[in-house]
């Protein structure tokens, strides 16, 4: 028998094994970046979806920014929570409510178990130990800003994901805010001592006496705290952000946070029960490290839930490369062309003004590439942005008058006053005489070509039609 003489490179079986990792990877992220789904059929597309959709928010958090920004979250919340509750209980207590504040703080920190209920007791020794009249005016506004900041730092967290850059404006904020956290402890327990007098009515109660009701209450019941957080979540991904949030993609949101949310809760109560060993390395500091814990855990789970939204929202989103698109030119002139052309057909028909999300949608492309294109377009002159909240984007000439050379030296030029101009580089004279003769020949090939002339081109959209996806992606 002849012995093992070592590894062969020439054998079939060793260069499959050598090269096997590599090639499952290739072929995986062909089988899933590499095709557009509007060319898959309907079962494979939404599995190719899916597939996306874990993928992208696993590298999201692999990535660390949701993590850093729950890490903020704990720290501005440790600040602002007893000033958000003193200001919760006040407006509880003009309403002869606010022994429920304690049940609901409880609620919330039942994973610690006995530690959650030291912290609740010590919470509310503070907020009880508040004097709104030796404070002052100044503490009043210091003790009102601490606790707005709270929902300002996570506005920000929810705009990051979002993709938003624009903040609200400082009234705006102070009145949605201030109104939320006046407010909203009213619509709860409003909500919760109306759904008590339901139940306690005659006619509720005889109808609970048959098995059925009986059966459905108690599944109801059981499911009810699932049920609440999930509106919250969904609440609060459709109000915080600055942006125009759909209620399907929230909802969705609010789904997958208010179950991870619940079920960690279960988790964090057995790790809570086995954690003696904190209190020994600790010692009274024991009860602030879970805590902490918990508050990351919670706050990790809501920004979760919001990137959930926000891709079911934006599936444009869900691309191999992670961050913001690095344009080329040409996907920038070819973006600025067709929506150039779409903002000036819906222009001539009396449509509304078409948005950034809109366009985004429609072309599916992210919405930051939509910005920077339009942002050059409204730079030269030539589209102007409506106070509309989102705001729209109008013409600003009439169309016969923007040449489609002036719309295309817009966007190539955008963003050079700022680093560097054309006129700062040295250019040989051959190139010189080249790029001239580019431009000549550019310019007489598009001399007479309007931006009227490309929508008129275009098919008339349907009556009533929203901006809806087109039957490709630019680039396609």
């Amino acid at each position: 028998m002849r012995g093992y003489d070592g590894p062969n490179p020439d054998r079939p079986g060793h260069r499959l094994m050598k090269w096997q990792p590599d090639e499952l990877r290739r072929t995986f992220d062909e089988a899933v970046w590499g095709s557009r789904l509007a060319a898959l059929p309907g079962r494979r597309a939404w599995l190719v979806r899916l597939v996306r959709f874990v993928l992208v928010l696993a590298r999201d958090l692999a990535g660390g920014q949701l993590t850093l920004r729950a890490m903020s979250l704990v720290y501005t919340t440790l600040l602002s929570l007893v000033p958000l509750l003193a200001l919760s209980f006040s407006v509880l207590k003009a309403f002869g409510v606010y022994n429920q504040l304690q049940p609901m703080l409880l609620t919330f920190l039942e994973p610690l178990g006995e530690k959650g209920v030291e912290i609740t007791r010590r919470v509310i020794q503070f907020i009880e130990n508040i004097n709104v009249g030796v404070l002052g005016s100044v503490g009043l506004a210091l003790l009102l800003y601490t606790a707005v900041s709270l929902v300002q730092k996570i506005e920000e967290s929810f705009n990051f994901i979002w993709h938003v850059d624009r903040a609200r404006g400082i009234g705006e904020r102070f009145s949605r805010y201030l109104s939320a956290l006046l407010v909203g402890p009213i619509l709860i327990f409003s909500a919760i001592g109306i759904t008590a007098l339901v139940t306690s009515a005659s006619a509720v109660q005889s109808l609970l006496s048959y098995a059925l009701f009986e059966w459905l209450a108690a599944q109801a019941a059981r499911y009810m705290p699932y049920a609440l957080v999930i509106g919250a979540f969904t609440f609060v991904y459709v109000f915080i952000p600055n942006t125009r949030v759909r209620l399907g993609p929230a909802l969705l949101g609010g789904l997958v946070g208010g179950i991870l949310w619940q079920s960690a809760g279960w988790g964090f109560a057995l790790f809570a029960a086995s954690s003696t060993n904190y209190a020994a390395i600790y010692s009274s500091l024991a009860i602030l490290v879970l805590f902490m814990l918990w508050l990351y855990l919670s706050w990790l789970i809501l920004l979760f839930g919001a990137a959930v939204a926000f891709y079911a929202q934006h599936p444009e989103y869900l691309v191999a490369e992670a961050g913001e698109p690095r344009l080329s030119n040409r996907m920038r002139e070819r973006l600025a062309l067709v929506a150039m052309s779409l903002i000036a057909r819906r222009h001539l028909e009396g449509g509304a003004p078409w948005t950034v999300a809109a366009l985004a949608q429609t072309l599916r492309v992210p919405m930051r590439a939509v910005e920077i294109v339009l942002a050059a377009l409204q730079g030269a002159g030539i589209l102007a942005r409506t106070a509309d909240e989102p705001p729209g984007y109008l013409p600003v000439r009439e169309l016969d008058q923007v040449g489609v050379k002036p719309l295309l030296d817009a966007v190539r030029a955008a963003g050079e006053d700022r680093f560097l101009g054309a006129g700062h580089l040295p250019v040989p004279e051959p190139v010189e005489q080249l790029i001239a003769r580019l431009d000549q020949a550019t310019d007489g090939a598009l001399r007479d070509l309007t931006v009227r002339d490309l929508a008129g081109a275009l098919p008339a959209e349907p009556q009533g039609a929203a901006a809806r996806p087109g039957p490709r992606a630019i680039g396609a």
